[in-house]
């Protein structure tokens, strides 16, 4: 018994080894096949909080941190049965609460692991994890933060892009591409002359040509004069790697954030097909307007079973009238500044 036990484990063992020495799929044309639908949801984010003193956390460290996210707790509150007779809520004199129940939230319940290491941002370099910004940036994400919170408006374009259902929040559809607190999903179609990119949250689409090298991808960007959502973005290949270059990224988008990006910048993706499960994604900012050096930042885009489905942001959103009713109606009440 002894003796089969051990020949069993051996043989388990090279099965596992086998199973992950396999390479990546590829599709008919033989490139590592990007296909499929893929997320970065996860406790990290994109910079690193102050609590955190490393860029990385040991295993017993991130389950312990996890466990004791806020988020789990508030979402546990909110899942239970309402009572009937409490009556309206207490006044919050202009406080602006939370746009919606916790339990409808999907921030992930652990951190990233990045080339085998639990990471507390998805920045590397700097080594601080933060996006080094210049004080125009620092200006830019109060200004942001205002326009997140404002609830006087003249007219709509006062309001966020994505309150106005232009973009997806949070930087989701990139360019960098950033996890969320639900919808932190894509579906990639990567075709011989094309890779798309379906963006959940918003339901953003992004149709980067592919270039036969570096130099035919660049001299294939736009003019100056067109500057789309998320940007004019081509690609081309380096061996087994998907490089992509966005430049023009529409100036209320870059203005917004949560990536600052101005007339000047450049993002540069890169994917690779790491496993049959794992995409690792990585890109660099470079912007001297916002950023006082080029940052670097990484992720692993995990496969997911299933689809995504179409985020129909403006469907039955009353949101954008609510709020500018309101805003007139203040506007109306007597003593009101003209």
């Amino acid at each position: 018994m002894q003796t089969r036990s051990a020949a069993t484990g051996l043989a388990l063992t090279l099965f596992a080894t086998v199973a992950l020495a396999q390479p990546a799929p590829r599709n008919a044309v033989g490139k590592p096949d990007l296909s499929g639908v893929w997320s970065n949801v996860s406790l990290t984010k994109l910079e690193r909080p102050s609590a955190f003193k490393g860029p990385t956390l040991t295993e017993a460290e991130a389950k312990r941190i996890a466990a004791a996210d806020p988020l789990k707790a508030a979402a546990a509150a909110d899942s239970k049965p309402s009572d009937p007779n409490a009556g309206a809520p207490p006044p919050t004199d202009g406080a602006i609460g939370s746009a919606h129940s916790a339990v409808f939230l999907d921030a992930g319940d652990s951190f990233a692991k990045v080339k085998g290491e639990y990471r507390t941002s998805w920045i590397v370099e700097p080594a601080d994890g933060r996006m080094p910004m210049t004080d125009l940036a620092r200006r830019r994400a109060r200004e942001a933060a205002a326009m997140s919170n404002r609830m006087d408006p003249t007219g709509p374009e006062e309001l966020a892009p994505n309150d106005r259902c232009l973009i997806g929040s949070r930087g989701s559809g990139g360019p960098g591409m950033l996890n969320n607190i639900y919808n932190s999903n894509y579906r990639f179609l990567l075709t011989p002359d094309a890779f798309v990119v379906i963006v959940e949250m918003g339901f953003g689409v992004r149709t980067i040509p592919i270039l036969k090298d570096k130099a035919a991808a660049q001299a294939a960007h736009g003019p100056a004069a067109l500057h789309p959502w998320m940007g004019d973005a081509t690609a081309w290949w380096e061996g087994d790697v998907l490089v992509i270059e966005t430049i023009n990224v529409n100036p209320v988008q870059g203005r917004f954030g949560p990536i600052f990006l101005s007339e000047k910048a450049r993002v540069t993706e890169r994917l690779t097909r790491a496993s049959a499960k794992e995409i690792a994604y990585e890109f660099q900012v470079e912007d001297p307007v916002h950023y006082t050096q080029p940052w670097r930042a990484e992720m692993t885009l995990t496969a997911l079973d299933g689809d995504i489905y179409e985020y129909a942001c403006h469907e039955g959103n009353y949101a954008m009238t609510g709020i500018l009713g309101g805003a007139r109606a203040k506007e109306a009440q007597p003593g009101s500044a003209p």
